[in-house]
């Protein structure tokens, strides 16, 4: 018999630790190696095992010969990097996030299968290497994107069991069987060959419909709010006059110096030092606002933000499962449905959750440490979860400026405002009081100001459907096939 129980970072407690037991047999010992560590037999994934076979419906692999589905990963090659292309190339951690952005950009003399590279619509996809695991569907928003080669991507034999396995491998008990093998121990690389050996029940033909459709409509849902943000970002920068972000880099330099230089006023230093803080396209960027919209002020005029929150450091106590509240990190503010969710305990952190924690709709949220400035809009399904001491909350002074701000902030002059103020020699940083002084442009047309928030929150809907649609499809996995007699 061997024991597991929940292990905890330094600055962590998990109050809902306790001891995690089965039993292995001889044969299994000997398989593995005789191995008598508790993490090589997978408590979790075996009992996960067992109820498949125990169910309902018959067995049968996602790979293999007999399976529902062949995949592939790409060869691997080397990268050759240039400034801008049309070739953007995009990380497969990246497939979570609503609206992907790419990595960076390669040149067409990279040798190999470019085209090989692209996924297509109607594919499942899966990391592979590193963290993985993470699942996604291919709908409009990632149809033809370049990734790098260690990306599993899933070709279904059948159309309705594009859905079904990846409403499969998103529920617990499919993902926990993906991520270790037969013997419990945990899998540190997936492989195409690997599939062949994961069951899943092949269930009838009217659920498999039934999940794929609101997993489709679900991806649907994401890429009309994806034409939304588009929209609305496109009518911002129409309104500003706003030239391409590259454009006004190099208005803000001067051609004819040696080496890219600038000079700052004594009187500018603000007791910042550092040239980051200093770099032309901030001033460039400002003064083309105030030209442009009938007003400039800051995220801390309180007719534009009621407040802006940083909450201090604390030692977290984590719970299990429906003890506590979800609580979320920066890597994960891109993704619907956040993945590996931790749950904050409400007994040791009840006023500090009250008071700083809490996130609810329309707030905008943005990375203040390590990597800085990345921005999301809570959605309704986030209502009432908390995130963690490294992402500032902007809480709008209304709903009628909420959606205005987001888009403001995720755009690329956004980004440069917000990053501008970044300071720390190891662990970049910004604080409440740096974003409280970033400016925004009020418009002069007060109708397309309405019309760019209303799109927003719009698409902001239509990502909690989405949210819900998705959560119905693994709903009817648990309860018609998963734990179905």
């Amino acid at each position: 018999m061997v024991g597991t129980s929940n292990v905890c970072e330094n600055n962590e407690v998990n109050m809902g630790s306790f001891l995690k037991w089965c039993s292995v047999s001889l044969g299994d010992i000997i398989l593995r190696g005789k191995r008598l560590e508790a993490s090589v037999y997978d408590v979790e994934a075996k009992q996960a095992r067992q109820l498949i076979r125990s169910g309902k419906f018959p067995i049968t692999t996602i790979g293999g010969d007999c399976g529902l589905a062949t995949s592939y990963t790409g060869a691997r090659f080397k990268r050759i990097w240039v400034e801008k292309s049309n070739l953007p190339i995009y990380q497969p951690s990246a497939i979570v996030d609503i609206k992907p952005t790419p990595d960076g950009y390669i040149s067409h003399l990279t040798k190999t299968n470019i085209e090989a590279l692209r996924v297509k619509k109607g594919q499942v996809l899966m990391t592979c290497s590193g963290t993985i695991g993470k699942i996604s569907y291919v709908s409009e928003t990632l149809d033809n994107k370049i990734f790098s080669h260690d990306l599993l991507r899933i070709n279904c034999k059948d159309i309705v069991d594009q859905g079904y396995i990846y409403a499969y491998l998103k529920s617990k008990v499919g993902n926990k069987i993906l991520l270790t093998n037969s013997y419990g121990a945990v899998i540190t690389h997936i492989e195409p060959e690997h599939l062949a050996t994961v069951p899943i029940p092949n269930a009838s033909q009217d659920i498999k419909k039934k999940i794929h459709n609101l997993i489709v409509h679900s991806f649907e849902l994401r890429d009309d709010s994806n034409r939304l943000f588009d929209e609305a970002m496109t009518m911002l920068i129409q309104e500003l006059n706003l030239p391409e972000i590259d454009v006004l880099k190099k208005q803000s330099v001067s051609d004819n110096a040696a080496v890219e230089s600038f000079s700052v006023k004594l009187s500018e230093l603000a007791g910042r030092v550092d040239a980051s803080y200093h770099i032309p396209i901030v001033k460039t960027i400002t003064d083309h606002l105030k030209k442009y919209a009938k007003e400039v002020t800051t995220l801390g005029n309180p007719n534009v933000c009621a407040e802006i929150i940083l909450p201090g450091r604390f030692k977290r106590v984590y719970v299990e499962e429906g003890y506590g509240r979800v609580f979320i990190g920066g890597k994960q503010l891109g993704e619907l449905d956040p993945s590996n969710k931790k749950f904050l305990s409400l007994v040791h952190h009840k006023d500090r959750i009250a008071k700083q924690l809490e996130i609810h709709e329309n707030m905008t949220l943005i990375t203040c440490s390590g990597t800085i400035g990345k921005v999301a809009l809570v959605g309704k399904q986030w209502e009432n979860w908390t995130a963690n001491q490294h992402i500032i909350r902007v809480v709008p002074a209304s709903k009628q400026i909420a959606g205005y701000i987001n888009v403001f902030l995720l755009s690329d002059y956004g980004h440069e405002l917000i990053t501008h103020y970044t300071y720390g020699s190891v662990v970049d940083e910004i604080d409440d009081n740096h974003v409280q002084q970033i400016p925004i442009p009020l418009l002069k047309n007060i109708s397309v100001q309405d019309n760019i928030n209303s799109l927003v929150l719009l698409a902001n809907q239509k990502r909690y459907e989405a949210y819900n649609l998705e959560q119905q499809a693994l709903e009817i996995m648990d309860q018609e096939v998963i734990y179905a007699k």
